[in-house]
C-alpha cells in the first residue's frame, strides 16, 4: 500500500475511533471553533502540537513555520495572531521552541541552503542579539541548545510588540505570551521562564 492510500486508511480509522468514543463529535466540530490557546511551533514533523500536550481538535489554533519564527513582515504568521486574538479571542499564545532544531542549527553553520537562508538570516540576528552570551559556550551543542531557547524568548518579544497584542492589553483583554520549549529526547515540554540556572 502506498503511502497516500495509507492516509486515506487511517484517517477512516481515526474518524471510527473518534465517533465511536463520541458521537456527536464532528457535528460539535462543525459548529464552532472555540480555543482558548494559539500554538506557534515548528514545522518539525516530531513536534505535533495537539500530540505532545494532549488535548483534542478543537482545544488548539496552530500555526507552524521553521524554526517557529514570528517576523513583523510575516503576513501569514500575522493573519493567524490578528485572528487568533481579535476573534477567537484566546487566553494563551504559547511559542513553543524544540531543541534539535534543524532550522536553528542551520543558522549556525556557514553553508548555502538555498531559498531559507533567507528565512534563517531571522535566527541568526538572534544569535547576533545574544553574541555575548553565546560566544562563551565553547560546546557546540550546549550552544545549539541554547540558541534553540533564545530563539523562543526573541519571537514571544516579537509577539508582544505586534501592534495586534498591544491593542488587546491595552483594551484589557485576557492574554498571556509564553516561551515554552520541547524536549524531543524525553517528551517533555519547559517553560523557559522557569528553567532552572
Amino acid at each position: 500500500m502506498d503511502k497516500i492510500t495509507t492516509i486515506f486508511e487511517n484517517n477512516k480509522i481515526w474518524a471510527k475511533k473518534v465517533l465511536d468514543t463520541d458521537p456527536q463529535f464532528f457535528h460539535k466540530m462543525s459548529q464552532v471553533q472555540n480555543p482558548e490557546i494559539l500554538w506557534i511551533g515548528c514545522a518539525d514533523s516530531r513536534v505535533p502540537a495537539n500530540q505532545i500536550i494532549n488535548l483534542p481538535a478543537g482545544e488548539v489554533f496552530v500555526h507552524r513555520n521553521i524554526a517557529n519564527v514570528i517576523v513583523h513582515t510575516d503576513l501569514n504568521a500575522l493573519s493567524v495572531i490578528q485572528y487568533a486574538v481579535d476573534v477567537l479571542k484566546v487566553k494563551h499564545i504559547i511559542v513553543c521552541g524544540h531543541y534539535g532544531c534543524g532550522g536553528i542549527k542551520a543558522s549556525m553553520v556557514e553553508s548555502s541552503n538555498g531559498l531559507i537562508d533567507n528565512w534563517l538570516g531571522h535566527i541568526k540576528d538572534v544569535a547576533r542579539f545574544h553574541e555575548n552570551e553565546l560566544h562563551k559556550i565553547s560546546d557546540f551543542n550546549t550552544r545549539f541548545a541554547r540558541l534553540c531557547e533564545l530563539n523562543v524568548v526573541e519571537q514571544v518579544n516579537n509577539i508582544k510588540n505586534t501592534t495586534i497584542v498591544k491593542n488587546a492589553l491595552k483594551n484589557n483583554q485576557e492574554l498571556e505570551i509564553h516561551a515554552f520549549i520541547y524536549d524531543i529526547k524525553d517528551g517533555i515540554i519547559r517553560d523557559l521562564n522557569n528553567l532552572p540556572e
